[in-house]
């Protein structure tokens, strides 16, 4: 499984500066189609929705594998952020409504773009079927959950400094030495508390990563504290430094009948006084959607 979600080349929105990206050499083509998910679907199926910038959406079939899309002759780029988060947020929506009336999907990140028209979406439909079916099948029912834990009131230097033996030797020999020794010691001091409060963090991310991997299917890290990234934003995401410590932010694929299962499982971390959980989703697999392509016909922009 790829973190790249389905489509050559693609990148996640974390990876890139939109605003610089904007300015890159950029492919160009007459005739495309814009992707945004494989889903099962007969020939014929219909999705009755709007796509990005209101363009009419179609699902091209093959063989019991769809396509939704929309034609394009153009990528979307802009240094207008708010104009991107709009593009993004339509996206999403034809990507959740398609799973919806389909099943699980199979998604692309956004802007990702196949050259050709719907004859080409076919013959590469072809091409990956194989791909396609074992990931339509392996997530069929299944869907992306985000979970974060914050401490809203962090524990303080003088709790640690309470726990740790250590600590209060350093302690009191700063304040038994001279001030350039002093100086050394604070530092040991200081990496002692970093060292700690690591620790403590890494106990607690893992303790949650085992009992959510009794009900989840996958269960992966995420970066504690993500750039202020679109995808993100759309997913409810990025919480304000005010707001308390990450203490970690997970990722997990699981079956949508152990939703119950893992929100009991929350609940008892959001029981520990200080400790807010906050748990998004279902989301379509992004993190989990296998890695498609090896065509150089299928492009994803810079600002993807």
């Amino acid at each position: 499984m790829s973190s790249d979600g389905a489509g050559e080349r693609v990148e996640t929105l974390e990876d890139l500066d939109v605003e610089d990206a904007v300015d890159e050499a950029l492919p160009d083509f007459d005739d495309g189609r814009y992707l945004y998910c494989i889903v099962r679907a007969e020939e014929g199926a219909t999705l009755e929705t709007t796509g990005v910038d209101g363009e009419p959406i179609s699902i091209v079939v093959d063989d019991g594998i769809g396509a939704v899309v929309h034609e394009t002759d153009g990528i979307y780029d802009s240094a207008d952020l708010a104009q991107v988060r709009r593009w993004l947020v339509r996206h999403q929506t034809v990507v959740d409504e398609a799973g919806e009336a389909f099943g699980t999907p199979i998604p692309f990140q956004f802007d990702t773009i196949l050259r050709g028209d719907d004859a080409r979406v076919r013959e590469w439909l072809r091409e990956e079927r194989d791909t396609l079916e074992r990931a339509l099948s392996g997530l069929a029912g299944h869907w992306e959950y985000r979970v974060e834990v914050v401490e809203i009131d962090p524990i303080d230097d003088d709790a640690l400094i309470e726990q740790d033996e250590r600590l209060q030797d350093l302690a009191q020999q700063i304040d038994d030495s001279s001030e350039g020794a002093a100086f050394l010691l604070e530092k040991k001091f200081d990496q002692r508390l970093k060292e700690l409060r690591a620790s403590r963090r890494e106990s607690i991310t893992a303790d949650l990563q085992e009992r959510l991997a009794d009900v989840a299917r996958e269960v992966h890290t995420l970066e504690r504290s993500p750039s202020a990234s679109l995808s993100d934003e759309v997913a409810g995401e990025g919480a304000d430094e005010d707001d308390g410590e990450t203490l970690c932010r997970l990722t997990l694929l699981a079956h949508e009948d152990d939703e119950g299962a893992i929100g009991s499982i929350l609940d008892d971390v959001a029981a520990n006084d200080g400790f807010e959980v906050r748990f998004t989703g279902p989301w379509p697999p992004y993190t989990f959607a296998p890695e498609l392509g090896g065509d150089e016909s299928t492009d994803t922009p810079p600002n993807a």
